[in-house]
């Protein structure tokens, strides 16, 4: 086989890895709508209660600001499918999950989001194992 029929192999992009990166410009989209809603949040768009930063109380100031500013970031990283994408997305859904299960007297009960979580981390591992099988049958084939 030539260098160049060689190369041509590799450059190939299986199913697995093609629904892995579609999976992580989806998840970049929901951490930018997730993001975008922490916005509104403090910037006051919506009227309401604790709607304003000025007006929230401190545990949700320090919760809104990091978020607001860290799923952005994960959406980028998720977006141009760098490796600290998905870090950065576990550092919100832990972070929200914390929030939502273990002080639901505090930021309320939001299971939906939980759920949401709990189900992109299952696919993102799925995928992960899916694609360390097909690469360690690559090697057996070579």
């Amino acid at each position: 086989m030539t260098m160049g029929a060689m190369a041509g192999q590799h450059l190939r992009v299986s199913a697995v890895e093609l629904a892995y990166q579609w999976l992580h410009r989806a998840v970049a989209a929901l951490c930018l709508l997730f993001g975008l809603l922490y916005w509104v949040r403090l910037v006051g768009y919506y009227k309401g209660d604790l709607w304003r930063f000025d007006l929230m109380p401190s545990y949700w100031q320090v919760a809104a600001v990091s978020l607001a500013v860290l799923y952005p970031l994960a959406a980028s990283g998720l977006w141009m499918l760098a490796s600290w994408g998905p870090v950065i997305w576990l550092i919100c859904a832990a972070a929200e999950t914390v929030m939502f299960l273990g002080f639901p007297e505090l930021y309320g009960h939001r299971m939906p989001v939980v759920v949401a979580h709990a189900t992109i981390g299952l696919l993102f591992l799925a995928f992960r194992i899916a694609l360390f099988v097909e690469q360690r049958r690559r090697r057996q084939d070579d």
